[in-house]
């Protein structure tokens, strides 16, 4: 039965096809298509065909941040976690199937198989830790892909830096996927982003880094690792520079702030 009870869910179909009515009107899912039901959706399954999916479903508490120590006893009364969120608002219902490009799939199917062997196999304390990092990529990169639609040089850049800001990235990378020289590309980064392609990269990664900060307790480290920086003296540079702020007070701070929202 779909969606399950109280839970947010998230179905990546690997294979086959699905159509029915998502609150009354009809989708239809091609693989490969992901599925982002809400709790409150009313679900209608009308035809499918070879379908092979997974799924990951998960309480709306589950993206409260955290809560500190001079903290514990409060909880959030409604998500933090930001990123994703678009997909679970009914005022466009399509946003329930994001689109999913042929370069993001291989990456989302890696994340939603590590997710389902954390949940299993619950190895160590850090496991919801993991889980949570997991997701915040899982839904910053479906709302970035379904916001940029369109198929312009910098939105395949846009594309590209999405699906790959973990590794590493030169600027030829980037104009070898726009195919455009490097003076091109900046010049219609900054019409469309305000900064240079190597400029949005950087802010895209303390972006995910900022997330990481508040919503997890991975060390530094670990969240250099995730967002794309080789150390974590490097996140800690760039982190300052940018923000005016080191990362390990940006996460205090925003930790008590996300408490009294």
């Amino acid at each position: 039965m779909l969606p399950y009870p109280d839970r947010y869910t998230l179905i990546l179909f690997t294979s086959g096809r699905m159509s029915g009515m998502l609150n009354e009107r009809p989708i239809s899912i091609v693989a490969p298509g992901i599925l982002c039901l809400a709790e409150d959706d009313e679900m209608e399954v009308i035809e499918k065909q070879n379908v092979a999916a997974q799924s990951f479903r998960f309480h709306p508490e589950f993206l409260n941040t955290i809560t500190l120590s001079e903290t514990r006893g409060y909880f959030p009364t409604s998500p933090r976690i930001q990123a994703g969120r678009s997909l679970f608002h009914r005022e466009d219902p399509y946003t329930a199937v994001p689109r999913i490009t042929e370069k993001a799939f291989p990456l989302l199917f890696e994340w939603f198989f590590i997710l389902g062997m954390e949940v299993q196999a619950q190895s160590d304390a850090r496991w919801v830790c993991r889980i949570k990092k997991y997701l915040i990529q899982i839904l910053g990169l479906l709302e970035d892909l379904n916001r940029n639609g369109e198929h312009s040089p910098v939105d395949l850049v846009l594309e590209y830096i999405h699906t790959n800001y973990s590794r590493k990235i030169s600027l030829e990378d980037l104009t070898s996927c726009a195919h455009l020289n490097r003076v091109t590309l900046n010049k219609l980064f900054q019409e469309r982003c305000g900064l240079t392609a190597m400029g949005y990269l950087l802010s895209y990664r303390l972006k995910v880094a900022s997330e990481l900060l508040t919503h997890t307790g991975m060390k530094l480290d670990e969240i250099a690792h995730a967002a794309g920086f080789e150390y974590d003296t490097h996140l800690i540079k760039q982190f300052t520079a940018k923000k005016g702020i080191s990362p390990t007070k940006y996460r205090t701070i925003s930790r008590k702030f996300s408490t009294v929202q």
